[in-house]
């Protein structure tokens, strides 16, 4: 059951469907060393794209383009691809709580495995292709609006 504040919040969010294909990659910090020092093998900048760094490794979000471009120069990097991106376009605030959680348990009841991404003011899910009809079926009884 939606609780009663993430329903209010849910009729304001409007889902965009980025059009692109996107893929995770799992990098050592050593490698990603290396590709820093290659300028061509940065992303494009017209599409979306994440960049990670944490104690254990480099995570990267790039389109299949920009994925390919990289491809040859991180053969050794855990990659998993296949992932649609779903923005919720709505800008919120530090103090909204649970919406996130909402989300990825109204998709989990559906059996659907997502990643989560959040930006500054906006949140971001990555489901792969083969379930983005049925996230966005299960999404469009709570969603205002899904495109």
């Amino acid at each position: 059951m939606v609780n009663k504040k993430s329903l209010e919040l849910f009729r304001q969010i409007r889902v965009e469907v980025a059009p692109e294909t996107f893929n995770l990659v799992s990098l050592r910090r050593e490698d990603w060393l290396k590709l820093l020092e290659n300028p061509e093998l940065s992303p494009r900048m017209s599409a979306p794209f994440m960049i990670l760094s944490d104690k254990w490794e480099v995570t990267l979000l790039l389109d299949e383009i920009d994925f390919g471009t990289i491809r040859r120069a991180i053969q050794d990097a855990k990659t998993q691809g296949n992932f649609r991106l779903l923005s919720f376009d709505v800008e919120l605030d530090f103090n909204v709580v649970g919406s996130l959680a909402e989300i990825s348990r109204i998709l989990a009841e559906a059996e659907i495995s997502i990643v989560a991404l959040s930006a500054f003011s906006r949140d971001h899910i990555l489901v792969k292709q083969k379930d983005l009809a049925q996230a966005l079926k299960v999404l469009s009884e709570y969603i205002a609006e899904l495109c």
